[in-house]
């Protein structure tokens, strides 16, 4: 995983900036929110690619294009965590400014 992160660090940025700019829009939109089993879905999911990668039982070319898949997910969901809540305290801010004025 050093060796993806230390290789690949300009594609991580990119995700992160990807993530950043999803984060920021998504808080605009308000779609209706996702049902309760397939939240567990995709967690079990999720929880199942890692389990595979660790355990290494996907060898050669497509077990790196999974650990890359994975590690490229944290900071793009990072960066959509943050952009979230840039929007938020933007929106926010904005809504003071308008009712006091």
């Amino acid at each position: 995983m050093a060796y993806l992160v230390a290789f690949h660090w300009g594609w991580l940025a990119g995700a992160f900036a990807i993530g950043l700019a999803m984060g920021w829009v998504a808080v605009v939109h308000r779609a209706p929110r996702v049902s309760g089993w397939l939240t567990w879905l995709l967690a079990a999911l999720a929880a199942g690619l890692v389990a595979t990668a660790v355990a290494c039982l996907i060898p050669g070319r497509a077990g790196y294009w999974l650990e890359l898949l994975l590690i490229m997910f944290v900071p793009y969901l990072v960066g959509c965590a943050i952009g979230t809540w840039l929007r938020a305290l933007v929106v926010i801010r904005s809504m003071r400014t308008k009712s006091t004025a």
